[in-house]
């Protein structure tokens, strides 16, 4: 039997990853587990991998507990539908936002398919590079402390920058009259580089 070796990337740390190791039989909803597990999110949150290209684009969806707008309109189910089934590219890529509520995004790129090893198990976690960030907003910045508001500057005293008053732009009327009686030699200075 055929493994697939996905990496499973944060969309927006790029530092952290996960590489996974799965059959070729298993369904999406058996890859959702296992990024789940290796990140140590709440496995019961509605998420979707999508179809994608090299550019990330999102195709066909495959929803993990869709709501009823997306059952009406008759979605893929990740229960119901294998891996093997999407694997066209050797490098075959899928997006998948996972927890709709507070969306975290990730990257998920087939980057090798091996023959399965005797005396393994699988799915199986090849390499885990960096800690699942835990405290993201649904924007996917991290949120902060009170204590941090308390540092926020705030100063009533702000200098704006610009003209203010009538007098800044005599100076300008005086440049443009210079420039328009000079302008011939200023011409003759660029005509010599």
């Amino acid at each position: 039997m055929a493994i697939y070796r996905f990496r499973v990337t944060f969309e927006d740390y790029e530092d952290i990853y996960r590489e996974i190791d799965m059959p070729s039989k298993s369904t999406f909803f058996d890859l959702h587990v296992q990024i789940q597990k290796t990140t140590g999110y709440d496995l019961e949150r509605s998420s979707s991998f999508y179809v994608s290209n090299d550019q990330w684009k999102k195709g066909i969806e495959i929803a993990y507990l869709p709501n009823e707008r997306k059952k009406a309109a008759g979605v893929l189910k990740v229960e119901e539908i294998r891996l093997s089934k999407f694997i066209d590219d050797p490098h075959q890529k899928f997006y998948y936002t996972y927890n709709f509520d507070r969306p975290y995004d990730f990257h998920v790129e087939l980057i090798k398919i091996l023959k399965e090893e005797e005396g393994k198990v699988y799915p199986l976690l090849y390499k885990k590079i960096g800690e699942a960030p835990k405290n993201l907003t649904a924007a996917n910045f991290p949120l902060g402390s009170e204590e941090d508001d308390d540092d926020e500057f705030v100063s009533e005293d702000v200098e704006e920058y610009g003209v203010d008053e009538e007098d800044d732009y005599d100076m300008f009327d005086d440049e443009e009259g210079e420039e328009s009686e000079g302008s011939d030699s200023k011409k003759s200075n660029d005509e010599d580089y």
